[in-house]
This record gives C-alpha cells, structure tokens and sequence, in this order.
C-alpha cells in the first residue's frame, strides 16, 4: 500500500465487537481477567492500551518500519532512545537543534554521567572527528531546528561503527517528506503534537525503528517510565495522521511561496529554506527529501526592535510556540523555543534576537502573504534606522 492508504488503513481495522469503523477511545485503566493471568492480551494501560496499539501500528506503517512505541510527548520518546545509554556513554550532536533536546541533554542526562559533544553536522567530516570509542548515539536533526540546515543522513550512516546508533529527529519534516530509515538510520523520533498529529489539540511523540533489540529497549522504558500517551491523545493524532499527506502538501506549497515572497524583499535581510536554490544545502534536500517541509525561518533589515515589533504585527500568523498545525504560527525562537540554551551558545549557532521562525499553515497563500506584507510594511522604518 502507498502512503496515503496505509496513514487511513494501517492499525485502523473495523472494532471486532461492534463494528466500529473509527478506532475506539478505550478510556481504561485496567482490563478483567477470566483468571490469573489470563486476559486478552491487555492488563494495565500504562503498558499496552487499544487505542495506543492501533496508533502504533499505524505510524509504524508510515514509515514501513517493524516497530513504533508512542509516548506522552517528544521528549519522552526522546528520553526513552536515550535511556538505551549508560553513564560513561558518549554522544555527537548536530549544534543546530530543538531548546528542549538540548535542555534534555545538557542539564538532565549529563548529570547521569552521559557526555554530549555539538558540532555541525552538515559537515559530515566533523561528524566523524567527534567519534570516539565510547560513542554510542549520533543523534541528527534534519531538517534542523530553528535554522532549516539539512544533514546527510546517508552520509552520516556510512560514519558509524555497528555498535553506534544513529536516531534522526525527523518532526520537521514528517514521514510523508523524509524517511530516514531508508537512508541508513537506526531509528526516528517524532514529537506528533506537530506535523503527524496537525492540528494543535495533542501532545505526544513516537520511535519508529525496524531494530528488534532497540525497539525492545524502547518498549521497555515506555512501561518501566510511563510516560505514555492517553487514549484520547493517542485518538487525536491518529485521526490526524490520516491527512497527513494532504496537509504536508499544503504545507510545503505555501511555505515555498512565502520563502520566495520574502526572498524578494529588500528589507529582508535572509531566508533559511530549503526549498530555495540559494539555501546551501538545497541538493542535498532534494536527494534526500521528497518536499522541503512548511517550516521557513528568516532575518529582517535593522534592529532588534523591528523583530519584536514585526513579531507582534502578523494577524493571521499567531505569536506562539510549537509547529505543525494547520494553523499559521510566529515565533522568535532566541526568546520562546530555544530560550533555555545559554545566550552566547545560541547566538554562537546563529539563534539571535533578530531570526524569525515560521510554521507555515494552510490558509489561502495569498492571504498569509498579505498579512507577512502588511506587517512588514507597518515596521519597515526600522530597517533604516
């Protein structure tokens, strides 16, 4: 089955009970057994739910992977890959990645004796100067977070020892865009409050992987852990992974538009897209992508001042975190999504108070360009200044 048949079909089997073509809500915390340990394969829903099954099953599908425990949130599926490690371990970074990823592993984890190294892994040589023999992960964002930098993830995979794991946060892209197991990764997290889930009513997060040993290991921290998903959460993202191939397209062609738009402006001082020509890795996404994704972040002309002020001009873009929805969203990643980086890290990579970030929506495109044009407009005195 193609994309689109597996995200509505996969997991999704008719109830056996009633019926029910939509996946039931099972809004159970436990399950009656006919007798000591018999039961229907179901005993407690910290550690196996129907509902949650029938998602992990289908997201699963969508990357025509083996396995798929889902999670609570992102940063619980990212814990739980990380969980696979022990203290002495050590891990490369891309330098270019999510505030809560880097918060996880620079003020939880580390004090568990894990070591993280950052570096930028659009060099591919750098990545492989930061291995070392006790390193066990290469953890890979692409595309990246908030700056839109895309990694070789083939070329980064030809890098690794057997004994190392390299996982991708794949949430920007989605697996309708990028399927990073097929290009050598060991696995893929997903926060699926965003793109997969779509519509900005859940929070969770997912590990897809077609490792026996390392889905294991997942599975096993989900329960011991518990940082599981609701029911009703687990419902929500699987009725939106369902459109999710129609959405991603919508997403990619009124980000593309935006990106061009603001590429033309003179008081736009730089796009980051990945979509254009001008971004430095745009073959690379081309070869390895099969869309560049609703994500466009940029700079504008002149101070500060202008940033904060643009930020609070759009109407239909809303000023707030998170990404993915079919909603339209602004934020300045520096003071919202990345704010717990350290300023002179995050402005070290690039992350100042002047980068804009856009979670392209799909509205009508001409009317998010007017609202982007008329915000401009009303602040372009600054660029000046």
């Amino acid at each position: 089955m193609r994309f689109s048949t597996r995200a509505i079909h996969a997991g999704q089997e008719a109830d056996p009970t009633t019926g029910a073509t939509i996946v039931p809500i099972y809004q159970t915390s436990t399950y009656t057994q006919s007798a000591v340990g018999e039961h229907k394969g179901f005993d407690y829903s910290r550690t196996v739910n129907p509902t949650r099954t029938a998602l992990e099953k289908q997201l699963a599908a969508l990357d025509e992977a083996a396995f798929c425990s889902a999670f609570a949130s992102g940063m619980a599926a990212t814990a739980a890959v990380l969980n696979a490690l022990s203290a002495g371990d050590h891990v490369v970074v891309g330098d270019d990645l999510y505030g809560g990823t880097y918060r996880l592993f620079s003020r939880v984890l580390s004090r568990y004796d894990l070591r993280f190294t950052y570096v930028d892994m659009t060099l591919p040589e750098a990545v492989g100067a930061a291995l070392e023999p006790r390193t066990k992960l290469i953890w890979v964002e692409t595309p990246t977070n908030p700056l839109l930098k895309i990694v070789d993830i083939a070329a980064i995979a030809n890098l690794k020892d057997a004994g190392q794991l390299l996982v991708v946060d794949n949430t920007f892209a989605s697996p309708y865009f990028q399927s990073p197991l097929a290009l050598g990764a060991d696995a893929i997290v997903y926060s699926t409050t965003k793109y997969i889930g779509g519509h900005s009513d859940a929070v969770g997060g997912a590990v897809v992987t077609n490792d026996a040993k390392l889905a294991e290991t997942v599975r096993f921290h989900q329960n011991a852990v518990g940082g599981v998903p609701g029911p009703f959460d687990a419902w929500l993202v699987m009725r939106g992974a369902k459109t999710l191939a129609l959405r991603m397209r919508a997403h990619e062609a009124n980000a593309r538009g935006i990106a061009e738009f603001l590429a033309g402006r003179d008081d736009v001082e730089s796009v980051f897209y990945p979509g254009l020509r001008s971004h430095p890795q745009h073959e690379i996404a081309k070869r390895q992508m099969r869309g560049f994704g609703g994500m466009v972040s940029f700079t504008l002309r002149g101070p500060e001042a202008r940033t904060f002020a643009f930020a609070g001009r759009t109407r239909l873009f809303s000023l707030a975190e998170s990404l993915g929805g079919v909603e339209s969203l602004i934020s300045l990643p520096a003071r919202m999504t990345h704010g717990s980086i350290p300023k002179e890290e995050r402005e070290r990579r690039g992350v100042t108070d002047r980068l804009l970030r856009l979670s392209v929506g799909i509205e009508d495109l001409e009317d998010l360009i007017d609202d982007l044009r008329t915000a401009l407009d009303a602040t372009v005195e600054h660029a000046h200044r």
